[in-house]
């Protein structure tokens, strides 16, 4: 029976997390065989997707998906936390990939942030319930990891401040499962050409819209999570601006704190899940100690320092540089996992043919883009050795 909004669990009545997570753990357990996944591993990318809009829609209906969300967006309200501790508890229990499920952290605040108070309404309760999904076109193929440098540019029809509509024009890349979504948070570029972070603007663009082509791409580990999207005289009303003309940059800066924060943490929740897997099937000896528990040092301060960092939001702390550290942390210790995994599965990766070791060897490989994905691990070191050590400028 679906939870109701005054019934079992009302954010009101919460008392704490700890008592949050219990009641949330007991329902994940009562349907478990409702939540899990309806295909064998190793899944495909199709596979994954569906099952995440699947789960989504269970939890809505039964009220978790609510939880930590504005009701004005179709939330039952709460703090955020709590949606990043149902984030967590689907994600160790392998019912949805962390990194697709983390999208909706990310650009559901977006829109309630800097979209009309009607466009939100209209369209968060969509994402949170799996009728849609989202994407996000910031990077650019000459734009590397320099996003204020980005050219994709968006032209109003007659005045910028009176245009009904906008004409955009350029290409995005490395934008995830683009040729899944419905929507795209969008950066364009709307001042001179060296305007860097003060001439960007953001759009919330209907992927269906006549000009838009989306080429996916073909990953290490054969998925296709990434694209190519490109605008061809795509008009979008003036109407799907996010926050103010020129104003593109805070909007970008604005998913920082929750990229950093509640994605960790489902991240971490994930990996600790890979890890025990790993020592479930690895020998029972000192070596196997030795490497898994390496491997739970570094996981373990990562996961205390991730739970400081979204105790700062929760006190409505402006996360910044400091944030970098833990960026790092992650890259680090997602390829340490994966590396243990080679080392005590000797020749599983490389040679075996069955399903769990293609799961490994398919993780493996999505694990060597942990120092590139979000965030270059080069630009996250310049960062806190020029922001946080003091040795250096910017240029």
């Amino acid at each position: 029976m679906p939870l109701s909004n005054s019934s079992i669990l009302d954010s009101r009545e919460v008392e704490g997390i700890a008592e949050y997570r219990s009641q949330l753990h007991a329902w994940l357990d009562a349907h478990a065989d409702e939540l899990e996944p309806r295909y064998a591993p190793p899944a495909t990318l199709d596979d994954q997707i569906a099952q995440m809009q699947r789960v989504k829609s269970i939890l809505f209906e039964a009220g978790w998906m609510r939880f930590g969300w504005p009701e004005r967006v179709g939330g039952w309200g709460g703090a955020p936390v709590l949606r990043t501790e149902l984030g967590a508890a689907i994600s160790e229990r392998d019912l949805v990939n962390p990194g697709l499920f983390s999208l909706v952290e990310v650009l559901a605040p977006t829109l309630i942030d800097f979209a009309s108070p009607e466009l939100a309404a209209e369209v968060v309760p969509r994402l949170l319930a799996g009728t849609e999904m989202w994407c996000q076109g910031f990077s650019e193929p000459n734009s590397g990891s320099d996003l204020a440098s980005l050219g994709c540019r968006a032209t109003p029809d007659g005045d910028a401040e009176t245009a009904s509509r906008w004409v955009i024009n350029g290409q995005k890349v490395w934008t995830s499962l683009a040729q899944y979504s419905e929507r795209c948070v969008l950066l364009t570029r709307t001042g001179p050409g060296d305007s860097r972070h003060r001439g960007i603007t953001a759009f919330f663009v209907d992927m269906n819209t006549p000009g838009i082509t989306v080429r996916p791409l073909e990953m290490i580990n054969g998925m296709h999570e990434f694209a190519e999207v490109f605008f061809d005289d795509v008009a979008v009303p003036a109407g799907r601006m996010l926050g103010p003309l020129n104003g593109g940059w805070g909007v970008a800066m604005s998913i920082l704190p929750y990229e950093r924060s509640s994605c960790f943490w489902q991240r971490i929740a994930y990996l600790y899940a890979r890890l025990q897997k790993l020592l479930d099937v690895a020998p029972d000896d000192d070596r196997t100690a030795e490497v898994v528990g390496e491997v739970f040092v570094q996981l373990h301060a990562l996961r205390a320092r991730s739970r400081a960092t979204q105790r700062r939001l929760a006190a409505g702390e402006t996360l910044g540089a400091e944030t970098s550290i833990e960026k790092v942390l992650l890259s680090t210790v997602e390829q340490a996992l994966y590396d243990a995994a080679r080392r005590l599965l000797p020749g599983v990766l490389e040679m075996d043919d069955g399903a769990a070791a293609e799961e490994w060897r398919t993780e493996y490989l999505y694990s060597r883009a942990a120092t590139i994905y979000g965030g270059t691990a080069e630009v996250q070191r310049g960062i806190i050795a020029r922001r946080l050590l003091d040795l250096g400028s910017d240029q």
